[in-house]
């Protein structure tokens, strides 16, 4: 393996170039993406930019790195790669995850990125044959875990298809509307006293609103932080069990989700535990078809909010016990699967996440063909 990493200003590997302004009353009437700064944010008739190409967020969500495979028009809300100077591209989408740019940001109410700040940064970048080689270990991570994503949107939609089956399309004409809650069973969450250490920093996983946002109809198998025994026993937290069904009840009302393992959870939080012994599928899914109910159906003066009200008032048709364990059954094997995608999905971004620094800094390197850095 061959080639020598150059030491240089970020200027002289890319030149970045502010978005441009568009009136939102011409988005969502194409086909074009709209790039911003938390990704797409609209669709166009018109593109600004080339694929293959990459911005980062110049304000919103600042420095955040996206790539892009079509060609899209760059919202003034980012900074796009408008010269790669030879680079490849998809390195440089890395290699820009790498950077903290909000300690280059600018500006006091609203912290913006500018590209003249930015452009002196001092860089060490591989030969090209590296970049592509280092792209590709890293990208192969990316498409796998796209692939497992996916795989897991598509069971979730023939699982959600069967219960509208089951429970809607062919709902029993002997089967009576009642509440929610005869169906479910609601636990409040709780969280330890942050002031005492030895509540915190356990090994129970604890859930707050941000765990089960990022995890939305998805399993979580991660919490930001975590909790003791002694923490559980002394707060009014409580330790739920695998396959678990936690919605949010506060800030991002409706978002829930399944435990991968046994988590507690905050008080703004619920739990929701089956009636029916071990039917934690089906249940997920009946809160899956409620949702929007629940949503609709939360108030507050200041900030929306799903009470045990909320579920007591919802109206459902009321199946059979044989019927729910007959349909859980039946499902069981999408959400195992999805499971086992979930943990992988996990592992394959840890991996990632760890290559990452390591591959851009040089720290480790990868093989590359000789013939490549010969050109």
């Amino acid at each position: 393996m061959t080639g020598e990493w150059k030491e240089c200003k970020l200027g002289d590997v890319i030149t970045l170039q502010r978005g441009h302004d568009l009136p939102k009353s011409k988005m969502m009437n194409g086909t074009i993406p709209v790039a911003g700064s938390n990704g797409i944010i609209g669709y166009h008739n018109e593109a600004t930019t080339k694929a293959p190409g990459v911005t980062i967020g110049r304000s919103g969500n600042l420095g955040n790195a996206y790539f892009y495979n079509v060609d899209f028009w760059a919202h003034n809300t980012t900074l796009y790669v408008k010269d790669f100077k030879g680079n490849n591209e998809l390195f440089i989408y890395y290699f820009l995850k790498t950077f903290d740019f909000k300690q280059f940001n600018v500006g006091s109410a609203v912290p913006t990125l500018n590209r003249n700040h930015i452009h002196p940064i001092d860089v060490v970048i591989p030969p090209l044959p590296e970049q592509r080689a280092i792209a590709s270990v890293l990208s192969s991570l990316d498409d796998k875990i796209d692939l497992l994503h996916r795989q897991n949107k598509t069971l979730e939609a023939m699982a959600e298809t069967l219960f509208r089956q089951w429970f809607v399309e062919e709902a029993g004409d002997e089967w009576e509307e009642d509440s929610l809650l005869k169906l479910i069973q609601l636990v409040g969450g709780g969280t330890p006293k942050t002031s005492i250490t030895e509540y915190w920093d356990g090994d129970i996983p604890w859930l707050a609103g941000g765990d089960i946002a990022a995890n939305h109809k998805s399993f979580v198998n991660y919490a930001e932080k975590r909790i003791t025994e002694a923490g559980l026993n002394k707060s009014s937290a409580k330790l739920l069990p695998k396959y678990a069904t936690v919605i949010s009840a506060r800030g991002t009302v409706g978002k829930y989700c399944l435990l991968a393992e046994p988590m507690a959870f905050s008080q703004s939080n619920y739990g929701i535990l089956p009636k029916t012994e071990s039917c934690f599928f089906f249940t997920y899914l009946l809160i899956n078809h409620v949702v929007e109910e629940l949503q609709s159906s939360a108030y507050g003066s200041v900030f929306d909010t799903i009470t045990t009200a909320t579920f007591k008032e919802n109206k459902v048709l009321i199946p059979t016990k044989k019927e729910i364990i007959q349909f859980d059954k039946s499902i069981s094997p999408y959400f195992q699967k999805m499971f086992i995608n979930k943990g992988q999905i996990h592992t394959l971004e840890k991996l990632r996440d760890t290559l990452l620094p390591k591959l851009m800094s040089g720290e480790v390197r990868v093989e590359f063909a000789q013939e490549e850095s010969a050109g």
